[in-house]
């Protein structure tokens, strides 16, 4: 997909207005494929990190940081039993397959595949239902399904959705109206638990809507790893992600000089021509050329010298409140299976 227009996050337009006829049909199809489906009870306890808008909100970091979380529990959720299940968006194969690093690339598993890999065992399942059923039999006894808020055909122990608290839900419409995937409040009532992910230094702010009863919100901060390095630093920088503007806003947060900053689409193959561009631009800048670790994974193998990397990384506020939420599932795998089906 491409960077989300720039009205999604601004009170509702007349462009918008127009577009809500399209985004009702689309919420209608959601909900009769959820009224039809009968979601399939999976062999463990199925973590699902998923939001309610498209692209940008911070999901693939948070599911690192959850599989990482999860590895560290004493048995029986240990280090190796945790592993994702994700669709591979952008790549090739439809698996069930394991992501293998040394031989999979972005064309192959997508690029998100490959961040989650180096974190946990990870699949690549269009039929997800299938691949927890490989992680399973390869020894799984935890399954984070990454982005499956929306499907319906898998039972969810715990249903979790991430929100952006500086974009929130954008003006509050369904694609293509706006960012949302599904109808707000329906959306919220089905999830087990928020993350709230705000910027390094930003406090987290709840948008203002009702979340409804009782539903466990959890902060989350996404902290720049070694980021100090940026300051007073020139750059040219690039990012092919939902939301490219917050990856420009977070290295002048951290004090960066931007020379250039370049937005591709999400998810964008990058060709070994734009990235000669982008070099040229940044030498005549005397700048530094620097990128997400999303588009890294996304670059000619021969390109990525000289081009710097910001990383990023999950901190938890209130460590307590995670643990409230994942220690139910953490701590029965192969439970009952059940959790997010209201």
């Amino acid at each position: 997909m491409r960077a989300a227009p720039e009205f999604w996050g601004r009170p509702p337009t007349l462009a918008a207005d127009l577009l809500l006829p399209i985004g009702a049909a689309w919420d209608a199809a959601g909900r009769l494929r959820r009224a039809l489906t009968r979601p399939a009870r999976a062999p463990a306890p199925v973590i699902c990190v998923g939001n309610l808008v498209a692209g940008g909100a911070g999901k693939t970091p948070v599911a690192m940081a959850l599989a990482a979380w999860l590895a560290s529990r004493p048995a029986p959720v240990h280090t190796g039993a945790v592993h994702i299940v994700t669709r591979g968006y952008g790549g090739r194969l439809a698996g069930p397959v394991r992501v293998d690093l040394a031989c999979h690339d972005f064309a192959a598993v997508g690029d998100e595949a490959l961040l989650l890999a180096a974190h946990a065992p990870c699949w690549v399942a269009r039929d997800r239902t299938a691949g927890i059923a490989a992680a399973v039999e390869a020894g799984a006894v935890a399954i984070l399904l990454d982005d499956g808020f929306q499907n319906p055909s898998i039972e969810k122990a715990l249903a979790l959705i991430v929100v952006d608290s500086a974009y929130g839900f954008g003006n509050g419409r369904v694609m293509p109206a706006g960012p949302l995937r599904e109808n707000l409040r329906r959306g919220l009532a089905r999830a087990d638990g928020v993350v709230l992910l705000a910027g390094q230094g930003e406090p987290p702010q709840m948008p203002p809507i009702a979340w409804g009863d009782g539903v466990p919100i959890v902060p989350a901060v996404l902290a720049p790893i070694a980021g100090e390095r940026f300051a007073g630093i020139r750059v040219v920088a690039f990012a092919g992600i939902g939301r490219p503007e917050k990856f420009f806003a977070t290295l002048r947060s951290l004090g960066a000089e931007l020379a250039g900053a370049r937005k591709f689409r999400d998810h964008h193959p990058y060709t070994p021509g734009e990235i000669i561009e982008l070099s040229r631009a940044a030498d005549r800048d005397r700048a530094q050329l620097v990128t997400t670790a999303k588009d890294f994974v996304r670059l000619p193998v021969a390109a990525r010298s000289g081009v710097d990397v910001l990383e990023i990384e999950i901190d938890w506020p209130d460590p307590a409140a995670l643990t409230r939420l994942l220690a139910s599932v953490a701590a029965s795998p192969g439970g009952d299976g059940r959790g997010s089906s209201r």
